[in-house]
């Protein structure tokens, strides 16, 4: 019996209990034996399907977090499964109307079974919302056209960087996810000897998780979905991908939009550094003040566009050509340096974030959840499908003091 078939009867059951009190209730008077007996005997039942059911959910949570089985094929290896699937074919089925099969079907039942949730429409993997993280450009395969086919002109689009940046994924969520933070520890003093020590308490607090939904909607072209060649594939991925990767790299670096989930930025509030320079003694100071914070880890720092020609065109030593500039080879002192134009653009030099990302927790409910519409009625008019991506996430940051952030940089 399924955990919800185990709810629906308890509650039946419990109704039923509630119904022999309120009868005699109304009657302004006790259960009768008869009464006293069948109460007795529901109080039983639901006794057991309680059991019941906390140990089904025990087992429903345990088969979740376990590894999956093969569906179809020999290979015990989800990995391999998620490797193989194609948007292509997902999309071709939608517009077909037929059941997905071999690697796509295997993927959408097993995480389906580790969520304990039905897709909307189809789960495919969330590595084809990341095709695009760490690359600086769109670096699309060609769409087989009679016109020059190498000469195809793909979109220019943001840099991705946080995933690059160590950023913590936590996939397969259910419900609100709270996780413990060690917030003070006991305070150990000197004393006389034969004096007393003074009280100290432990305090702890909790990041918590809790879903947030992003989505974008397309038309695309009957033709271009039924197509076979990988370079439509390619094309795919691309289009469906990129508005939701990006929107996912830029709630991480600032969020607390409407709907949207705070990231680093939003977190820490007003900035918390300051380059009036900017100069090398305000950057050691950045680096400091997380050190200060026993925030130690893989530090690193993302800047603006802006921001990065600043520092680029900064010499350490106001000039000193020979002490070297702000940011070179990559680096500002012993770190690296990347930007992208996620970066907010606070100010004429914008701005730049100082810290480890490994300090920010990224949390998925559900991997990139595709519906196909072929009956939508402008694309039906046109012959084209639309094409729904959903996502469902969260970011929280586990220790705020990991991070220095300065906007308005002068340029």
């Amino acid at each position: 019996m399924t955990l919800q078939e185990l709810r629906q009867k308890k509650a039946a059951k419990t109704a039923e209990a509630r119904a022999l009190l309120a009868k005699a209730e109304a009657e302004k008077r006790s259960l009768n034996t008869e009464e006293a007996g069948k109460f007795a005997a529901l109080q039983s039942e639901i006794t057991d399907l309680e059991a019941q059911e906390a140990r089904q959910q025990f087992l429903d949570d345990a088969e979740r977090r376990q590894a999956g089985t093969v569906i179809s094929g020999e290979r015990n290896d989800f990995a391999d499964v998620e490797s193989r699937v194609s948007l292509l074919r997902v999309l071709q089925a939608g517009v077909e109307g037929r059941s997905l099969d071999g690697a796509e079907a295997e993927y959408n039942s097993e995480v389906e079974r580790r969520n304990g949730r039905k897709a909307q429409g189809l789960y495919v993997p969330m590595r084809l919302l990341e095709q695009r993280v760490n690359t600086a450009a769109n670096n699309s395969q060609l769409v087989p056209t009679e016109h020059r086919p190498d000469q195809y002109i793909g979109a220019l689009r943001n840099n991705l960087l946080t995933r690059r940046l160590g950023v913590r994924v936590l996939s397969g969520l259910s419900g609100n996810v709270s996780i413990p933070r060690h917030g003070t520890g006991t305070v150990v003093g000197w004393v006389a000897d034969n004096a007393s020590l003074n009280a100290s308490d432990m305090t702890h607090g909790s990041v918590t998780l809790a879903p947030k939904h992003a989505g974008a909607l397309s038309e695309m072209s009957r033709s271009l979905i039924m197509q076979s060649s990988p370079d439509i594939e390619q094309l795919l991925r691309d289009d469906m991908s990129a508005g939701l990767a990006q929107a996912l790299d830029g709630v991480t670096i600032e969020g607390g939009g409407a709907n949207e989930p705070d990231g680093i930025i939003a977190t820490l509030g007003a900035a918390n550094a300051t380059f009036a320079g900017p100069t090398w003694d305000e950057v050691l100071e950045v680096v400091k003040d997380v050190e200060v914070a026993n925030a130690l880890g893989a530090h690193n720092w993302l800047l603006s566009p802006a921001a990065k020609k600043t520092f680029a065109g900064t010499l350490k030593v106001t000039g000193d050509a020979g002490g070297g500039f702000l940011l070179a080879g990559g680096k500002i002192g012993d770190h690296s340096a990347y930007s992208t134009n996620q970066m907010p653009n606070g100010g004429t030099g914008s701005g730049a974030i100082f810290g480890d990302f490994g300090q920010v927790l990224l949390g998925l409910w559900s991997e990139l959840d595709l519906m196909v519409n072929p009956y939508e009625s402008t694309a039906y008019a046109r012959g084209g499908v639309m094409v729904r991506a959903m996502a469902t996430c969260d970011v929280a940051i586990r220790h705020a003091e990991a991070f220095q952030w300065a906007d308005a940089i002068p340029a």
